[in-house]
């Protein structure tokens, strides 16, 4: 059964964290501490942990969270969507939820938020997953990338079928057809009078990235004093090399890559993203 939790974040931005599977009964009688927080990444949600969640609650209290501005948190228009926002947030949640000392699985920009967390509160976070994300900056180069491809989006579309197949097929940034790419933006639409249209706003997210974009993050990587898996699609954002070096500069980092997957590493191969991160997860919560 999905159970939305509400959670106040910094500034009391209201929060939707969400668990899409009962939590393990025998754990729960044990008083087990700890749990696990996942976070999604730049326009993603909470719903596309849903898959992972389920079969880490099979053990574990797994707690997915809608981040501000995307899903069904708030949207402040005047926001902050800085990284000092975003993290906040999230060490909220944690406190709120009652998942403290938690393992922390972020996808891409969400990944920046655990790491960032698990440096700044180490007590607050026992376990970090990163998957497909850069410590190294972008740049303004990127940035205006992203401009000139939210101002491409043919919206409003008309029926999910055309999101699907614009995202996975006709996108100019689509190098050959990727149907789960096409199904991760289905899942960030909602219909309105005109058409389907993202829940968030585009401007929030270029700002929302514009915070990380133009400054590396190799510093707060060297703070992380828990263990860390470092995980990369081979077709994905993060390059071997930098994977690599983010493994070495992290005091406890282990390195694992998903074959076939892009981007979306836990969307594109979810059998193989579990594969790859489950006995690091064993390692550090225990088999259950």
């Amino acid at each position: 059964m999905v159970r939305r939790i509400d959670v106040t974040g910094t500034g009391g931005v209201r929060l939707a964290a969400w668990e899409f599977a009962d939590p393990p009964k025998l754990r729960e009688a044990e008083g087990a501490p700890g749990g696990v927080l996942l976070l999604h990444g730049l326009m993603g949600r909470a719903s596309h942990w849903a898959g992972t969640a389920r079969w880490l609650s099979e053990r574990h209290r797994a707690v997915a969270l809608d981040q501000r501005g995307h899903g069904q948190s708030e949207k402040r228009p005047e926001g902050p969507y800085t990284r000092e926002a975003y993290v906040e947030d999230a060490e909220a949640a944690l406190e709120q939820l009652g998942l403290a000392p938690a393992v922390l699985i972020g996808h891409s920009m969400g990944a920046l938020t655990a790491w960032q967390l698990a440096a700044r509160r180490p007590d607050l976070v026992r376990g970090l997953i990163i998957c497909d994300m850069r410590a190294s900056a972008l740049g303004a180069a990127s940035q205006r990338e992203w401009e000139h491809w939210f101002k491409s989006w043919p919206v409003p579309f008309a029926t999910l079928a055309d999101v699907r197949k614009w995202f996975g097929e006709d996108d100019p940034w689509v190098e050959r057809p990727n149907p789960a790419r096409g199904e991760f933006f289905a899942e960030v639409m909602a219909e309105g009078p005109d058409g389907w249209r993202p829940v968030f706003d585009r401007a929030q997210m270029l700002k929302s990235r514009e915070t990380w974009v133009h400054d590396a993050h190799w510093e707060e990587l060297m703070q992380v004093r828990c263990p860390a898996l470092v995980v990369r699609g081979l077709d994905g954002e993060l390059g071997r090399a930098e994977s690599q070096e983010m493994v070495r500069v992290l005091p406890r980092g282990e390195y694992a890559e998903v074959a076939d997957a892009g981007h979306l590493v836990h969307y594109d191969q979810p059998s193989a993203w579990r594969a790859a991160v489950e006995p690091f997860l064993d390692g550090v919560l225990g088999g259950g």
